[in-house]
């Protein structure tokens, strides 16, 4: 199935606070934060919805917020 956010993964960005909110929600530390989300959004179990001006993305273990216009990952929180 296609979906507008896959087709766009290389769009993908957040901004500095973004970055520390998604790893103090997901004890990411050091990791490069971006990577590890495309990675889920990525994965054959995900499943992505558009909720009007964003994308949520429904992963085992985690749901990311993503701005549908701009790419941005706006958060990201365990399930």
């Amino acid at each position: 199935m296609k979906n507008e956010l896959l087709e766009n993964i290389d769009k993908l960005h957040t901004t500095n606070l973004g970055i520390g909110r998604i790893r103090r929600n997901l004890h990411l530390e050091d990791r490069d934060v971006v990577s590890w989300c495309k990675d889920r959004i990525k994965d054959e179990k995900t499943y992505i919805q558009r909720q009007g001006k964003n994308w949520y993305v429904y992963n085992d273990d985690c749901i990311i917020k993503v701005n549908a216009s701009s790419y941005t990952i706006i958060t990201a929180h365990k399930k």
